[in-house]
């Protein structure tokens, strides 16, 4: 299995000129394929044991021991929590501490991943109806099964940066992080399903925090969670 630079500085929690320092001074093992600096997994892994190097997440983290077939849509939302009368002009500092929330996330990785998300273009603002956006870094990440969350961002005066697909003026937001490239879409659909159809579609800014995440505890009975 072969991976790129991003790939690999992403698994150490390092920059990606970091990782470029370790293949001319450190002799890294890696092939150049089309302009572009590859590195075969099992290759790495190796020179990092020798380097007393270790990777706790993304492409050289072990495998997770089995888990459930869901990650439940409440759990997340616990994690990620629910964030009032938020301006406008305040959200990348709350994303920022949003990010801060995740379980087990190496500092090196965290500020990455912020730098990443605070970059022109670096999150992307899904609306969805109903006055609600799903906002989530633009970047493909992969941090482990374990990091995933899901918060709620209540908006002091509507988002006027995305138009809303009915004409609703968008007040609520949905901010998530997926652990994995490969569950994104499964969340993105999933959050956007409960806004629609859901208990997402019934709640209330006027309710307390506990009150939102028990209806949404709720309604992810009848939606059984997120499929991996």
């Amino acid at each position: 299995m072969y991976l790129n630079l991003i790939q690999i500085a992403e698994s150490f929690g390092v920059s990606e000129s970091v990782v470029t320092d370790w293949v001319r001074k450190e002799g890294m093992p890696h092939v150049h394929d089309r302009g572009r600096i590859l590195f075969e997994r099992s290759q790495v892994m190796e020179w990092a044991a020798k380097h007393g190097l270790a990777a706790h997440t993304g492409f050289l983290s072990e495998p997770a021991p089995a888990q459930a077939d869901t990650l439940a849509l409440g759990p997340l939302l616990r994690r990620g929590g629910i964030w009032r009368d938020v301006l406008q002009t305040d959200l990348p500092q709350i994303c920022d501490r949003i990010v801060g929330r995740l379980p087990g996330l190496p500092g090196p990785v965290q500020n990455m991943l912020v730098q990443r998300m605070c970059a022109p273009g670096g999150v992307n603002i899904a609306p969805v109806g109903s006055g609600f956006a799903l906002p989530h870094p633009a970047m493909r990440v992969s941090l482990g099964e374990d990091c995933a969350l899901v918060a709620l961002i209540l908006l002091k005066t509507p988002f006027t940066e995305a138009d809303p697909p009915d004409g609703i003026p968008i007040t609520r937001m949905l901010f998530f992080i997926s652990p994995t490239p490969r569950l994104h879409v499964n969340m993105l659909g999933l959050l956007a399903k409960g806004i629609t159809s859901g208990a997402l579609q019934n709640l209330d800014a006027e309710m307390d925090d506990e009150a939102i995440f028990k209806v949404v505890e709720k309604g992810a009975d009848t939606h059984k969670g997120l499929p991996r």
